[in-house]
């Protein structure tokens, strides 16, 4: 990562020189001038047309901040339910209603008169409908390696210990996979509740990180995350769903010129609801995902109450430099090291980036600020826990017990080096 601090232009505001990440838009490191700028050359486009994107960054940067400022410094776990989560909870139960109400009519309308008649013909095809425009509540990812109690003690008590230490509910199904990352989230109607760990990210933490790891997992199951509760997984899906139902398709060409000009004027009518409905979805996810960014306000503040607040924010910087730690882990693995030495090369990385830290946070501020954005920028929630009163931590992960840990998910450790060797 290369910084260079330019010496030609002046932040306008306060008159210090600006800053710049990699050849990202300079900013004012001190008054943070222009540091909302949409970057086209590093961003991804969301919707295609570069004015939208453009709009579409800039405001859903500013609500961030608004959000950030309006929770900075109060308790995170108090004030009652925000607006976003009661619009996002009022209108799942609506679509909920909508497509009750059609599966009742169809039902109605197949029992109520005799077959053959049109009123059957349409009673099913509405019945059809709802059953396509049901809510969807996930299920077990088939990738999850599943663990029991009897084959990793140490880890089904440590997760338990810092369940109790945040007062949240335990993990029904613990389990690992390859990917540099974890993940909290429940499925099924029943919603039950699993932990996945990423051993490639768990075993490239330092055993303080890794109690702020599962401070923030198990956060979610107790900090009302509309994405983790059966009442508001319509808001995310149903209207999405309803927009790929009346996508227009390609059929077989043919017919003459009335059938011709119908089918124009069908598919027509079909895009138009389509992009309909795909819109009001859009709107929908972007408020929803208000409140599970406050969501992961109060994960974070979890994460620093069971571990402390040096081990939270440490674990934010590991997160930031991801794609740094990504290319150390698959060296390490490549050369046969196991987790050990994958924490060595972590920390060496860590220590190389020294004080661009700081600008990498600010950065972060604009690269991963987005109306779409489930997490808040990584910086901003650093800067949260910074503000947070200290304490020591409720849960400590010795050494040796984080040995302990390694030894029993070795044999999952050496399949996932082994995969990544294999893959070049």
């Amino acid at each position: 990562m290369i910084i260079t601090t330019s010496t030609a232009g002046r932040c306008p505001t306060c008159g210090a020189a600006t800053v710049s990440v990699d050849d990202a838009e300079p900013w004012c490191a001190g008054c943070e001038w222009n540091l909302d700028a949409y970057d086209r050359q590093r961003r991804a486009p969301e919707f295609g047309w570069a004015w939208v994107d453009r709009w579409s960054h800039r405001l859903g940067y500013r609500l961030t901040r608004r959000q950030f400022t309006h929770l900075a410094g109060r308790p995170l776990g108090t004030g009652g339910r925000s607006a976003a989560a009661m619009v996002t909870a009022g209108v799942s139960v609506l679509l909920i209603g909508a497509v009750l109400a059609l599966a009742v009519t169809g039902v109605w309308l197949i029992v109520a008169f005799p077959f053959p008649n049109v009123a059957v013909l349409l009673g099913v095809a509405l019945l059809g409908l709802a059953v396509a425009l049901r809510p969807r509540f996930g299920r077990l990812d088939p990738e999850l390696e599943v663990l029991s109690a009897d084959r990793a003690p140490e880890l089904f008590a440590l997760v338990d210990e810092v369940a109790a230490a945040i007062g949240t509910p335990r993990p029904q199904v613990i389990g690992v996979n390859g990917d540099l990352n974890a993940y909290a989230t429940a499925v099924g109607l029943r919603r039950r509740r699993v932990l996945c760990l990423g051993l490639p990210w768990w075993g490239a933490l330092s055993p303080p990180e890794r109690v702020a790891l599962l401070g923030h997992e198990l956060g979610h199951f107790g900090n009302g995350d509309p994405r983790r509760m059966v009442l508001t997984q319509p808001a995310f899906t149903m209207l999405g769903s309803a927009a790929d139902l009346v996508r227009p398709v390609d059929t077989v060409a043919g017919g003459g010129i009335i059938e011709m000009i119908g089918e124009a004027l069908g598919k027509a009518f079909q895009w138009m609801l389509s992009r309909l409905l795909f819109g009001v979805h859009l709107v929908l996810v972007a408020v929803a995902l208000r409140d599970s960014q406050r969501a992961e306000y109060l994960a974070d503040e979890m994460s620093a109450r069971v571990a402390g607040i040096d081990a939270a924010t440490s674990l934010l910087d590991t997160a930031l430099g991801h794609e740094s730690v990504a290319l150390a882990v698959r060296r390490e693995m490549r050369a046969g090291h196991g987790p050990g030495r994958w924490r060595s090369a972590v920390a060496e990385s860590r220590a190389a980036a020294g004080g661009r830290l700081s600008l990498l946070r600010q950065l972060s501020v604009r690269e991963e600020s987005s109306l779409f954005s489930s997490h808040p920028p990584s910086g901003l929630r650093r800067r949260m826990l910074a503000e947070r009163p200290r304490h020591d931590p409720l849960v400590v992960l010795t050494e040796e017990r984080a040995a302990r840990i390694d030894a029993e998910l070795a044999k999952e450790y050496e399949q996932i080096r082994r995969a990544v060797a294999w893959s070049g």
